[in-house]
């Protein structure tokens, strides 16, 4: 299924954290966080400004970016779970 967000949201895929600490301890599953980062797959157009203008997005498909922790909402297409979130909530994009 094809799926293009509307407006200023983005769709996002989960990059999953490490298994391990620094030390070479293993994580369980239940002790885990869900991580903050993410790849963007696909972005809306972008808002329109009061002039009916639109103002464009920062972010594209293929950024790897920071998102806060209760940003998105969780969402599933073909089988896959991904996030829908508005650009604001996106911390910034990493390099």
């Amino acid at each position: 299924m094809k799926f293009t967000p509307l407006h200023d949201r983005v769709l996002v895929r989960r990059i999953e954290g490490e298994e391990k600490t620094s030390g070479g301890l293993i994580i369980p599953d239940n002790a885990k966080e869900k991580p903050q980062e993410g790849e963007v797959v696909s972005v809306g157009a972008g808002e329109k400004d009061d002039a009916g203008a639109r103002i464009v997005m920062d972010v594209k498909a293929g950024d790897k970016i920071l998102f806060g922790k209760w940003s998105g909402t969780e969402i599933k297409i073909d089988s896959e779970e991904l996030m829908i979130m508005k650009e604001s909530d996106i911390l910034g994009i990493m390099a």
